[in-house]
């Protein structure tokens, strides 16, 4: 069974830095793409960044230049380093993988989220 746990996250003033990860554990063939998603209060599930088992990457129009998403060399391992964040970044934070069981079929699991508020 395929499990995705989020790390990371709090209180932060505006213009500052706060670093989320999420690590996958499980069994798997393969990762294809891990991507943080953001939920804040009253508002749809959007999506922040995404990044594939090829190294591409690409973010919402509202935190480039802002938030990084990158992974660690086995792959398992997501961030998402938020920088200058903004009153309107407060949410809660959710991390996504799609990917492939040993018997090929795909899996899209989701962890269960980390709050970011973002307040003076």
């Amino acid at each position: 069974q395929v499990q995705v746990v989020e790390s990371g996250g709090g209180l932060v003033r505006p213009g500052g830095s706060l670093n989320v990860s999420c690590t996958v554990s499980g069994t798997i063939f393969s990762i294809n793409a891990m991507a943080w998603y953001r939920e804040a209060p009253g508002k749809e599930r959007e999506l922040v960044a995404r990044i594939t088992s090829g190294g591409s990457t690409d973010s919402a129009d509202s935190v480039k230049g802002r938030f990084t998403i990158s992974r660690d060399y086995g792959g398992r391992t997501v961030y998402l380093e938020m920088n200058n964040l903004k009153p309107e970044d407060t949410a809660v934070y959710y991390c996504s993988v799609d990917g492939a069981y040993t018997n090929f079929r795909s899996f899209n699991v989701w962890g269960q989220g980390t709050q970011v508020t973002v307040s003076s």
